[in-house]
């Protein structure tokens, strides 16, 4: 059996480790959403744990920035590598100055998109701000198509598989 809590956990581990987001803003673009790289000021130190907002590096002229103002409702959806937890956030984006932030973060992958550096005009450091979530563990899927070649329902083995988490 699988709480909540362990879900959570499940959750922000893999989502540090995988970081790839899908983002995009509520009610725009017809929920269009493209690919982010996720990063936190606390990954290395807490590798499993929630703490702090989620950082986004992107240039000003990005029809997600362009057309968010300064904040906005926002959704991210993650899959981590293996397919074994999928899960969709909502929270506010918000555009974000914060030097000691950009200079904790930047990191070599981001500065291959930036030519002007951490002084690059186009640099956009967008704060995602989730306030819930919900999460699916697909660890049974395997067995799940077993059961259903069997005739039983899988749907059992999902019942503590899903959480609607308070982020």
């Amino acid at each position: 059996m699988t709480d909540k809590t362990d879900i959570e956990k499940k959750f922000w581990k893999a989502l540090k480790s995988d970081k790839t987001v899908m983002l995009g803003l509520t009610g725009v673009d017809d929920g269009r959403a493209q690919p982010m790289t996720a990063m936190f000021e606390d990954n290395d130190e807490k590798k499993g744990e929630h703490a702090g907002p989620i950082w986004f590096f992107t240039a000003k002229d990005v029809e997600l920035v362009e057309e968010m103002g300064e904040r906005h409702r926002a959704c991210a959806h993650f899959a981590d590598r293996g397919h074994d937890l999928f899960a969709s956030m909502d929270g506010w984006l918000i555009r974000n100055t914060d030097r000691r932030v950009v200079e904790k973060l930047w990191n070599p992958f981001v500065a291959a998109w930036f030519k002007g550096g951490k002084d690059d005009p186009k640099l956009q450091l967008l704060r995602f701000e989730p306030d819930c979530a919900k999460v699916w563990l697909n660890d049974n899927s395997l067995l799940a198509g077993v059961k259903l070649m069997l005739g039983a329902d899988p749907k059992e083995d999902y019942q503590d598989k899903v959480a609607e988490l308070a982020v």
